[in-house]
């Protein structure tokens, strides 16, 4: 009981300043593939994501039993994946029971199976019988679940942004003709009756040009301006969640939850790809994470959270190109390709090349990347921003969670206390 005066001090403080941190401070999770011959046991991939980083949700392309089985009793939720070539027969009810008793009943709730994914980007497929059968796949799914009383697993189903005809700019943004009142009014009202997610894979890599290179990374740049909002879009990872908020609300449904399923960048590429390097991959994913944790969301939905995935847990060497075998953000031997912000001890990362250690500081730093801890750095950014009785204040915070060995908190929280110095700096004492 002795330390929990100053705890709630500390936790009342970060309410005041930052109201945004009542809700959950990281919505990044990982997809977790598994086409590689190298990776560690899943049991080792579970223990190392819950006591190791930040992450407290994967995305499996199917229902390996042996992870499942392995990420009981940690509390990272799970989304598993029905795979493409199983969407005809689960669209009848018994086989959708019969999955649901093989897939999910044995496992959850000691493992934490939040949802369940339909398939992978059927849309972009183009088969016409898949595609007419997704729907009722996913209803059958949902009423196996709830015969089941399962009534906390959602059912999904992820589309890549070819599912739009138009995106640019994000005000434009519409489903592909026919396929509008067809097939995504329909799904859109089983995602707002069940209280699903609608989930979406935008990659700026596979869209930017040397023109736009800057906008896709979230760094500096004019930005591009939709006249018919009057907003500008300075990234544009906004600009395609924009285009998807504006296709669902031409047809009614722009109330219904948006999860990002998939989203990277590769750190090798081949020689045709110039701008897929470790810089670009460190740029991107980093300041992704940054900016879906700051709440701001986006022009058309600001101050929504979006959960979001990070392709891909590891580099996986069985796929078929370089870039696609680069996608991860750690080594099979669990050491980081480069940190985004997700490691909860900077002890963790190991020595790291100067490009890598900009992006997991709270600024570039030329020592080495272990001389300082996250406490050290934020307190001499504080200390250059504030005066010195607001300085002052937060030192005092700082102590308290440095003393109640709170060092993850500091990390989670890192983004919002610059936020709040910002703020006071600009207040009186």
């Amino acid at each position: 009981m002795a330390n929990f005066f100053p705890l709630a001090t500390a936790v009342f403080f970060l309410s005041v300043a930052c109201p945004h941190l009542s809700r959950a401070a990281y919505t990044i999770g990982v997809n977790y593939g598994t086409v590689a011959d190298n990776l560690p046991p899943p049991s080792q991939v579970a223990t190392f994501l819950k006591t190791k980083t930040a992450i407290d949700r994967v995305k499996l392309f199917d229902a390996n039993p042996d992870i499942l089985r392995a990420f009981a009793g940690t509390g990272i939720a799970v989304t598993v994946t029905v795979g493409n070539g199983d969407i005809i027969s689960l669209s009848k009810l018994p086989s959708a029971q019969a999955w649901v008793s093989a897939n999910i009943l044995p496992f959850h709730p000691k493992t934490l199976i939040n949802r369940i994914a339909v398939g992978n980007e059927i849309l972009a497929t183009s088969d016409k019988t898949l595609i007419a059968r997704l729907l009722p796949a996913m209803k059958a799914l949902h009423s196996a679940l709830q015969l089941a009383n399962v009534t906390n697993v959602q059912v999904t189903t992820p589309h890549s942004l070819g599912i739009l005809s138009s995106s640019e700019p994000p005000s434009t943004g519409r489903f592909r003709r026919g396929y509008d009142r067809a097939i995504f009014a329909p799904i859109l009202e089983f995602h707002r009756q069940t209280k699903s997610a609608f989930m979406v894979n935008p990659y700026p890599f596979f869209e930017f040009t040397a023109k736009t290179l800057n906008y896709a990374l979230f760094k500096p740049n004019a930005g591009i301006f939709d006249a018919a909002t009057g907003k500008n879009y300075t990234n544009m990872f906004d600009a395609q969640m924009d285009a998807v908020y504006s296709a669902m609300k031409k047809v009614g449904y722009e109330d219904v939850e948006i999860v990002v399923g998939e989203t990277g960048w590769p750190s090798v590429g081949d020689a045709n790809q110039p701008d897929v390097d470790m810089a670009n991959a460190v740029s991107y994913n980093g300041n992704l994470v940054r900016h879906v944790n700051a709440g701001k969301g986006t022009p058309l939905m600001p101050n929504r959270k979006f959960e979001t995935y990070v392709f891909a847990l590891f580099n996986e060497d069985l796929k078929p190109s370089t870039s696609e075998r680069n996608y991860g953000l750690f080594k099979p031997d669990l050491t980081p390709v480069y940190d985004v912000g997700i490691l909860r001890n900077s002890s963790d990362i190991g020595p790291q090349s100067v490009a890598l250690q900009s992006v997991h500081s709270l600024r570039p730093q030329s020592a080495s990347p272990q001389s300082a801890s996250p406490v050290d750095e934020l307190n001499e950014e504080v200390a250059g921003a504030l005066s010195e009785p607001k300085t002052q204040l937060f030192m005092d915070l700082l102590k308290i969670l440095k003393d109640l060995k709170l060092i993850f908190a500091i990390q989670t929280w890192a983004p919002a206390l610059r936020e709040a110095a910002v703020h006071l700096h600009g207040s009186t004492p």
